[in-house]
C-alpha cells in the first residue's frame, strides 16, 4: 500500500503563514470515516461500544469528534477523568482502567460514575474503603505465558504489570458479587499494534470461554467483554492496514461459537482502540532548516523527539513524505534529524528519499496517535501547536504551541535569590 499524506504542499504553505512549523496535523474527515467503519464492523452486536484510549491523544476537540459519532472515553488517569468529563462524556460512557492506582483516582472515577476496571485483586479491598461499589465492574486479565498467531509469539504476558490470574479473577468477582456488584465485566490486552485480522478473534474466543467459566463458577451476570485495544496500523509502505470489517465477522463468530450455546446473547462488546482510530489521521509537519555533509547525508529540520519521541524510543518507523516531490526519484539516502543534543533524535536512518532543499516540508506520517501526547521538554524545547484539517478544508487551531512563559511558568523566579 503506497502512503499519501493527507494535505498537500499547497495547503501545508496556506497554514504556515498562521502556524509556524513545527505542528501535529489531524484529518477529521479521516477520523469520522473511520469511526463509523468501526461502528458497522460491530453493528451485530447491539450492545457494542468503542472507548477512545484517551492517552493516545488527549485533546478534547478531537475526543468530541469521537464522541459525536458515539464513542466514549478509555482513562488511565485523574487528568484524563477532568478532559473527559469537560467533553460531555458522563457515567458508563467513560471507562477507567489503570493501573498502580492512587485513591484520588478511584474516588473522582467513581463520583463520575465511570465503569471501573481493577487492575488488580488487592484494588478490591482497596476501592471498599473509598466508595461504595457500583452494581457494574470489571476485572483485567492476564493469561500468562506467550501470546502466539499462527505459531509467532506476539507478546509475553507473563512479563507484563497488568492484570490478574484466572483463580484472582474469580477470588475478585466473588468478593464484589458480595459488595453488591451486579453486572460484571472482563478486559485483557495481550498485544500491541498487530496487522492481522487474527489478534481480536483469538482474543476474544480466550475472554468469551473465560466469561462462561466465571459466569458459571462464580454465577454472575457478564455483562460486556471489553477487547481493549491492540488493533494496529501498517506504518511501513507495502503494509496492508487492518480490515477492521473481516476482525469484527471473526469476533462475530467466535461469540456465536462460544456464548449462544450458553445463552449468553445479551453480552456487549467494547473495544479501547486509540491507534487505530487515530494513528492514520494525524501527521507531523516540519520545515527543513539545514543539510549536512559528512560521512553520510543529514538533513535537520524544526521538529525534534520532543514532537515525536517513538522513532528515538522505540527506533520506530515513521514514514516520510517531501511535499510537492511525492512523485520525484528516491534517489538520495538521508537521516532526517531533529536539534536534541541527543544522538537518537533521528525520524529517519539511512532513508531513500527526493533531494531535499532547505526549505522543503515534510510530512512524518502516522502521528496521530501516541505523537504529541509522547512529548516533553527536554533541552527546553517547547510542545507544538496542534492543527486540525476540517471537512470543509479550513484549519482550526486546537492547542496552541507552548511559549517560553509556559515553560518557566512553575519555577518560582520572582523569589529566586539572583534577583535580589
Amino acid at each position: 500500500m503506497e502512503k499519501r499524506p493527507f494535505v498537500t504542499l499547497e495547503q501545508v504553505q496556506e497554514m504556515a503563514k498562521k502556524y509556524p512549523t513545527p505542528f501535529h496535523l489531524y484529518d477529521e474527515k479521516g477520523i469520522r470515516e473511520n469511526a463509523r467503519k468501526l461502528k458497522k464492523a460491530f453493528e451485530w452486536n447491539k450492545g457494542f461500544k468503542e472507548y477512545f484510549a484517551v492517552k493516545a491523544t488527549p485533546n478534547p476537540y478531537l475526543m468530541t469528534i469521537l464522541k459525536e459519532e458515539g464513542v466514549g472515553a478509555d482513562c488511565s488517569s485523574y487528568a484524563e477523568l477532568v478532559l473527559s468529563d469537560k467533553v460531555g462524556l458522563t457515567g458508563q460512557e467513560i471507562m477507567f482502567s489503570s493501573n498502580d492506582t492512587p485513591r484520588e483516582d478511584f474516588e473522582l472515577a467513581a463520583k463520575m460514575g465511570a465503569i471501573i476496571n481493577f487492575d488488580d485483586l488487592t484494588h478490591v479491598d482497596f476501592f471498599d474503603k473509598i466508595a461504595e461499589f457500583p452494581e457494574t465492574m470489571c476485572c483485567r486479565y492476564n493469561p500468562g505465558g506467550d501470546f502466539s498467531i499462527s505459531n509467532q509469539i506476539m507478546d509475553t504476558p507473563r512479563d507484563a504489570k497488568y492484570g490478574m490470574t484466572k483463580e484472582q479473577m474469580k477470588e475478585a468477582f466473588t468478593k464484589m458479587k458480595a459488595k453488591g456488584v451486579k453486572h460484571f465485566g472482563i478486559h485483557a490486552f495481550l498485544a500491541s499494534n498487530t496487522v492481522t485480522t487474527e489478534y481480536y478473534p483469538k482474543l476474544a474466543k480466550i475472554l468469551f470461554e473465560l466469561a462462561v467459566e466465571l459466569k458459571n463458577e462464580c454465577d454472575v451476570h457478564i455483562a460486556f467483554v471489553n477487547l481493549s485495544g491492540g488493533v494496529g496500523i501498517p506504518y511501513k509502505p507495502g503494509e496492508e492496514p487492518n480490515d477492521i470489517l473481516a476482525i469484527g465477522e471473526g469476533v462475530r463468530k467466535a461469540y456465536e461459537e462460544v456464548f449462544l450455546p450458553e445463552g449468553m446473547d445479551d453480552v456487549a462488546i467494547y473495544t479501547e482502540l486509540g491507534r487505530f482510530m487515530l494513528g492514520p489521521y494525524g501527521c507531523l509537519v516540519t520545515k527543513v532548516l539545514h543539510e549536512k555533509h559528512i560521512y553520510k547525508e543529514y538533513i535537520g529540520v524544526d521538529a525534534c523527539a520532543a514532537n515525536l519521541m517513538r522513532p528515538a524510543m522505540y527506533g520506530a518507523y515513521h514514514y516520510v513524505t517531501v511535499l510537492g516531490k511525492e512523485d520525484a526519484p528516491l534517489d538520495h539516502v538521508y537521516d532526517v534529524t531533529g536539534g536534541l543534543c541527543e544522538n537518537n533524535d533521528k525520524f529517519a536512518i539511512d532513508r531513500k528519499l527526493p533531494k531535499i532543499d532547505i526549505g522543503d516540508y515534510l510530512v512524518i506520517h502516522d502521528t496521530g496517535a501516541h505523537g504529541f501526547s509522547m512529548g516533553y521538554n527536554y533541552n527546553g524545547k517547547l510542545r507544538s501547536a496542534e492543527i486540525l484539517l476540517q471537512e470543509d478544508g479550513t484549519t482550526k487551531q486546537i492547542r496552541r504551541a507552548e511559549t517560553l512563559d509556559d515553560y518557566f511558568a512553575t519555577l518560582d523566579l520572582e523569589n529566586f535569590p539572583l534577583n535580589k
